[in-house]
């Protein structure tokens, strides 16, 4: 996600850093550099300006010029401001009625049949009840793959090919089904045409509390412009597709400061879990190399916080065996890709782009499981043959059980380490074994 943009900044940045003190000339020139950048990165002309306008109000001063870390201070205010060109703060939606009513618009190929999909099951980890509703009546398909999407998410599913009666019905099917929120799927619009005219009779009707803009990050700074012909239909919101393969950040950066609407919602994979609530200023640190810890911990809570918990109260009483080893791969498994998961932690890049990383990941789990539940609680006990026996089993060799172990038994010192409050001089988590 973003990684030119997030590379050119770091350069930047690194370059700065390395001068020390900063006069009032270097602080310019590196603001010209970062406007480079983020035009490179097709971020509009006009929110650029905008932006380092502001960076530099604050950064031609003696507060930053006579820092003892000027550097810093320039990056600080400029991740201020980028956070605060994204809308600030993270926006929720409204969810008003009963039920609900959440209706996707957005043009054709930007991922909106999938994302109700995602979306559904976004509100269901939420404690809401949805159901998904398929409202397009041009492309026979669209019912097919949502109800699809529907069963694998494990929620209800309707067909509305009649507008507006259809979703009236919807509607009235939710209350008697106890569904709270009722997601309207809609036509995909063609290029350079209008939105279908009973989409402004549905939201003149029915009111919809949330009107959410499906929008494809790829099209970067374009993705304003294809924004204007919804705007009209009440757009309260926009949800940000396929972010996990812009390298840019062009959209991001530029959507909510040129059509007035907040990202709320943004794709980050192609799995159903793979929706995340947008936040400007995560995702500026993001975008500056800086990570996202607590985004990383959400996911991994999200995606089996269940497991971690137990894992970690085994841990407090002192007990750590493969098994709970094994759990805690599970977690990073279910959680997304590994590449995905390192790259929200600062100053891993290289680490978060090597392929070898997943495999080893893989290699350990099948490891893990192809030993007897004894020898996970007591890993002591294997010896020469179980270690053959476990390399046939998981399709590995005899040095790749011993790495494991070996891996294994430093995370059990650390643990124990932890638990006393030290820990082991020069440990690297990252580079076990």
């Amino acid at each position: 996600m973003f990684e030119s943009l997030t590379e050119r900044l770091t350069q930047i940045f690194r370059a700065l850093g390395g001068k020390g003190k900063l006069s009032e000339a270097d602080v310019r020139a590196g603001l010209r550099e970062i406007r480079q950048a983020l035009l490179g990165a097709d971020v509009h002309y006009q929110v650029a300006r905008e932006l380092l306008k502001r960076v530099e109000e604050q950064a031609i001063g003696a507060r930053v010029l006579q820092s003892l870390t000027p550097s810093q201070q320039l990056l600080a205010i400029v991740r201020k401001e980028m956070a605060a060109v994204m809308g600030g703060t993270a926006r929720g939606l409204s969810l008003s009625g009963r039920p609900a009513l959440v209706l996707l618009v957005g043009p054709a190929g930007a991922g909106k049949t999938t994302t109700a999909g995602k979306l559904a099951r976004w509100f269901t980890k939420r404690g809401r009840r949805p159901l998904l509703v398929c409202c397009d009546p041009f492309r026979p398909a669209a019912a097919e793959q949502l109800s699809t999407l529907a069963e694998q998410v494990g929620v209800p599913f309707l067909n509305a090919p009649d507008p507006l009666p259809g979703i009236r019905a919807a509607l009235g099917e939710a209350k008697r089904g106890l569904r709270d929120v009722v997601i309207v799927d809609t036509p995909g619009v063609p290029p350079g045409e209008p939105p279908p005219g009973f989409l402004a009779s549905l939201v003149a009707e029915l009111g919809p509390g949330d009107v959410l803009l499906v929008l494809d990050a790829l099209t970067g700074q374009e993705a304003a412009r294809i924004a204007e012909a919804f705007l009209p239909l009440g757009v309260t919101g926009v949800i940000l597709t396929k972010l996990d393969g812009d390298a840019r950040g062009g959209a991001a950066l530029s959507l909510p400061a040129r059509i007035g609407r907040p990202i709320v919602l943004v794709g980050v994979g192609e799995r159903p879990e793979d929706l995340e609530a947008f936040h400007p200023d995560r995702m500026a640190d993001r975008i500056l190399g800086l990570g996202d810890l607590q985004g990383l911990v959400e996911r991994l809570e999200e995606a089996a916080g269940g497991e971690i918990e137990e894992a970690a109260a085994r841990v407090r009483e002192g007990a750590f065996t493969l098994e709970d080893f094994l759990a805690q791969l599970e977690a990073v498994g279910k959680a997304g890709s590994l590449s995905q998961l390192l790259a929200r932690i600062p100053g891993v890049k290289g680490l978060a782009d090597d392929p070898e990383l997943e495999r080893e990941l893989k290699r350990s789990r099948a490891i893990i499981q192809s030993m007897t539940v004894e020898e996970r609680r007591n890993p002591h006990i294997i010896g020469a043959s179980r270690k053959r026996r476990i390399a046939r089993g998981s399709g590995t060799s005899v040095q790749e059980v011993n790495r494991l172990l070996a891996q294994y038994e430093q995370t059990k010192k650390l643990v124990k380490r932890m638990r006393r409050g030290r820990i082991p001089p020069g440990f690297n988590p990252l580079n076990m074994g």
